[in-house]
């Protein structure tokens, strides 16, 4: 015993904190449902029908989940349904179903389900049996919304929209902070100051007022690229002033300037309309009209860029932080004297040793963009309907909730997934950072 050596702190590794185990566990099924099923999603049932996220049937709106048993005898209830519209005379009988007495969410559920069995049955001749239309039943797991479209295809939608901008959000954050933080930290000096003073004046300035300027300096660009209207106006103006000008030559106009540019063209608008049509007749002032799916897309990196350009800050400073450690220790003193290249530095000495802090300030950094994307989409600045995301299908369903009928189903189902992903991936940093941080070693 008097030989034993003092025992020996180890490292414990991801796997022995259960914590990021189950946060790992339920992330990657979260991350395979809503990213694995967006090729399905934003898919269409056939060639001309709109995206599985925007299908609604009308007849479905705003019904509940199918697992509150709201849905007990539809299949009767859409018989009863089809008797009554074949047969004016028809009467319910003493112990069936009364569609004139039954709740309106069984009616609407047995609408739905006559719709799609007649939409199903191969012969039009042939009638609806009790067994077609059980097997035609709708399943609505989280609800339908006000324009009849599946909760449960939206929300796996906008997960996939919410979890896919955080990652990569975070993967731009990381990038650049990575860079940043790592320039600034090895050149040191004055350099060094400079580029953290401009971190500390980024850190005051509010990322919403930012994305917002970006949001709307993205809008105006946009519409000016889809209806060139800054340019027909452009070009109207300055025929209407060479035309002014002319007239003050000539002696019929007292003086050329754009208030009386805008009051000749006011006064005389079929001089703005021969101007408008030559605006038509050149090639550069055609508008370009945009797909929505294009407008869509932009309107993403946008966002996209705005909060990844904004969540780097924290991991420049990290970043920077180490560099300064590592830069002092000898195996760097050793490739500076030998006069390898400082990319050659970075990429093989410094890099594999920020791996550590990189992982565990990525894993942290996800959470953070994707909560800031579902708060500027809950603000309606971030992502636009018809597209869902986790913020946006919140601030749709925050409408519903109200004292006469709280179609709780709307806003219960968005803010669960948001909470449980943020949840997991928190879990996911706090095991990545036992496992890397030495100062939380264990013995």
């Amino acid at each position: 015993m008097a030989m034993a050596g003092p025992a020996v702190n180890r490292r414990r590794g991801f796997s022995s904190s259960w914590a990021g185990m189950i946060g790992l566990a339920v992330l990657a099924l979260l991350v395979l449902g809503c990213l694995g099923s967006l090729p399905w999603t934003l898919g269409s049932a056939s060639k001309e029908a709109p995206a599985r996220y925007e299908d609604g049937t009308l007849s479905a709106i705003l019904l509940p989940p199918t697992w509150t048993g709201f849905t007990d005898g539809a299949a009767d209830m859409a018989l009863a349904l089809r008797d009554r519209r074949d047969d004016p005379n028809w009467t319910p009988a003493p112990d069936g179903p009364n569609p004139d007495t039954a709740t309106s969410t069984l009616v609407r559920y047995a609408q739905v389900t006559l719709e799609r069995a007649e939409a199903k049955r191969h012969d039009d001749a042939a009638p609806l049996t009790k067994q077609d239309l059980q097997r035609a039943e709708p399943t609505y797991p989280f609800g339908t919304d006000n324009l009849g479209r599946d909760v449960f295809v939206r929300s796996l939608t906008g997960g996939g929209v919410s979890i896919g901008i955080g990652l990569s959000a975070a993967l731009i954050s990381v990038t650049i902070g990575t860079l940043y933080g790592a320039l600034a930290g090895y050149v040191g000096g004055r350099a060094d100051a400079l580029m953290m003073r401009i971190v500390d004046i980024l850190y005051g300035l509010p990322y919403i007022l930012l994305v917002v300027l970006l949001a709307v300096a993205g809008d105006a660009i946009v519409d000016e690229f889809d209806t060139k209207a800054n340019a027909r106006r452009h070009y109207i103006e300055q025929q209407a002033m060479v035309e002014l000008q002319h007239r003050v030559e000539a002696g019929t106009a007292k003086i050329a300037n754009k208030e009386a540019m805008r009051v000749l063209l006011e006064e005389e608008p079929e001089l703005r309309a021969t101007y408008q049509d030559q605006a038509d007749a050149i090639k550069r002032l055609e508008p370009y009209h945009m797909a929505p799916w294009a407008r869509t897309l932009f309107d993403v990196i946008v966002l996209l860029v705005a909060i990844g350009g904004v969540s780097w800050l924290t991991m420049a400073r990290v970043i920077r932080g180490q560099v300064l450690s590592l830069k002092a220790q000898p195996f760097m003193e050793a490739a500076r004297a030998a006069g390898v290249p400082v990319w050659r530095q970075f990429a093989r000495h410094l890099l594999p040793n920020l791996l550590g802090p990189i992982i565990v300030y990525a894993t942290l950094t996800v959470p953070q963009a994707i909560l800031q994307e579902s708060f500027l989409s809950f603000l309606g600045i971030g992502v636009q309907p018809p597209l869902p995301s986790w913020g946006n299908l919140a601030a749709a369903g925050l409408g519903e909730l109200n004292t006469a009928s709280s179609r709780w189903w709307l806003l219960v189902f968005p803010c669960a997934l948001l909470g449980l992903t943020l949840l997991a991936l928190n879990f996911v940093g706090e095991g990545l950072r036992e496992a890397f941080d030495p100062k939380r070693s264990r013995s």
